[in-house]
């Protein structure tokens, strides 16, 4: 396989968990809005959306992650083999620190995702996250997402919430580099267009930084401080004074003194 084909496969890869990333963020940030809407979301994902469509889509990210590590690995040791040592001097000194550290971030995120389907997709590193439950509008039982992800970043996991702010830089840093090369691989890129798209490329990964980012730092400003962005309160309540047998029910309804994405402080 030529290097040219290798570089197509990169970029389209890359395009494909680009445009995801930004997807999963829109998702992830209904966390602000009353905890039904997250849920809703979640059982939308898991229970009315179609089988097939839900694997095909799991399916086209695991064969993009493939891809693009592998690309990037084989275009890393071509690159290597084929520079001089001088040229490697200069071209360093030229490149943006995102371009220097593109296989370090790399690797942060590559382990970022292996923990992230451990930790709230499979849910294997915590097993009582899936005893979270609330109501529905209809008085049935379904899983709460809501409270798994304050309780997942909660300053008893102070340590997660930390990985997952350093993995969301190293995204940033990597995709203020990663996605302006796209358009390059894919010839899409002229002299005229190089700084908008790096531009733009850095506002990407900038924007999804704080959005991301600003999931658990939500979670420990509301559960440390009296500004309640988010209600912790109820969720870390019922952990508390759970048994480690019954399902986990939080009645967000009952909580008066929270009032997420107000900032309202309480006293």
């Amino acid at each position: 396989m030529s290097s040219l084909v290798k570089k197509y496969i990169m970029a389209i890869s890359g395009f494909v968990l680009s445009a995801f990333v930004f997807v999963h963020m829109i998702g992830n940030l209904q966390v602000f809005m009353p905890p039904s809407a997250i849920n809703d979301y979640a059982y939308f994902l898991h229970h009315m959306l179609p089988w097939e469509v839900l694997w095909g889509f799991r399916f086209t990210l695991l064969a993009a992650v493939v891809l693009h590590v592998w690309t990037a690995i084989q275009l890393k040791i071509e690159n290597a083999a084929a520079r001089p040592q001088s040229y490697q001097v200069n071209a360093s000194v030229v490149a943006t620190p995102a371009a220097r550290y593109m296989a370090f971030s790399g690797m942060i995120m590559l382990a970022f995702i292996v923990f992230h389907i451990l930790h709230y997709t499979v849910r294997s590193t915590h097993p009582e996250f899936k005893m979270f439950m609330t109501m529905n509008d209809d008085g049935e039982k379904m899983f709460d997402a809501y409270a798994m992800m304050i309780y997942g970043f909660s300053s008893e996991f102070w340590y997660v919430s930390a990985f997952y702010i350093i993995s969301m830089a190293s995204l940033a840093l990597h995709l203020s580099h990663g996605v302006s090369s796209m358009f390059q691989s894919l010839g899409l890129r002229n002299e005229l267009w190089r700084y908008r798209l790096n531009a733009f490329a850095a506002f990407y990964g900038i924007v999804l930084f704080i959005g991301f980012s600003s999931i658990p730092a939500a979670v420990l400003i509301s559960e440390k401080t009296g500004v309640q962005l988010l209600q912790t309160k109820p969720v870390l309540e019922g952990v508390k004074s759970w048994d480690k047998k019954s399902p986990i029910i939080t009645n967000y309804e009952n909580c008066l003194s929270c009032c997420p994405s107000s900032g309202k402080v309480t006293k």
